[in-house]
């Protein structure tokens, strides 16, 4: 990806946009957290465990509130940068955005991930790296917009995941949670736990 900097003064301006994260990528997540933990307090009442259930479903409940904070995520760009940004309830010390100017940017270099995907980073000219993220809904304009604010060529960037890959994490899922409501209910009905 090389930088390109005559396409600059043909980039129209543009009003703020904000890119969220997907939707089905955020629904996807939150299902597959309450289908992995939602029997956790049974099994813990069943098993007579250490922990007490009640303590068990507040550290849960605690658990589900930092991951939609981390699915909260939003993208802004406008005529002057791109931030990563989060809600005003998000701590700081628990997600951190960033902040880029345009005239900032020097390239968009791409890594390879453990799993074999690639990601990529934007690199400012002290050379520091910033996470292009990936997962937002509108991903395609999002990467365009960054082509005409920085000249940088994108055609090659697609996102790390596709949405038929949540597709199909979210089917399981609810497969997941049907399994679950079904082992509640039956513990609930041969009164192995009481709520």
């Amino acid at each position: 990806m090389s930088f390109q900097p005559a396409n600059l003064s043909v980039s129209a301006p543009i009003s703020p946009q904000i890119f969220r994260l997907s939707p089905l990528i955020r629904l996807t997540l939150l299902l597959l957290y309450v289908a992995l933990t939602l029997p956790l307090p049974f099994l813990a009442k069943v098993t007579q465990a250490p922990v007490p259930p009640l303590w068990l479903s507040v550290g849960l409940a605690l658990g589900a509130i930092a991951l939609y904070a981390v699915l909260c995520e939003r993208v802004i760009l406008d005529d002057e940068e791109i931030r990563v940004t989060y809600p005003n309830w998000v701590p700081q010390f628990w997600r951190k955005g960033w902040s880029l100017p345009w005239a900032e940017i020097t390239a968009l270099k791409p890594r390879s991930t453990g799993q074999g995907g690639i990601v990529y980073y934007f690199l400012s000219q002290s050379g520091q790296g910033y996470l292009l993220p990936m997962r937002v809904a509108g991903f395609a304009r999002l990467v365009q917009q960054v082509e005409a604010k920085t000249g940088i060529d994108t055609t090659d960037v697609k996102p790390l995941s596709q949405p038929w890959m949540y597709l199909i994490l979210l089917v399981l899922t609810l497969f997941l949670l049907a399994i679950d409501t079904w082992t509640i209910w039956t513990a609930l009905s041969l009164g192995l736990v009481a709520l």
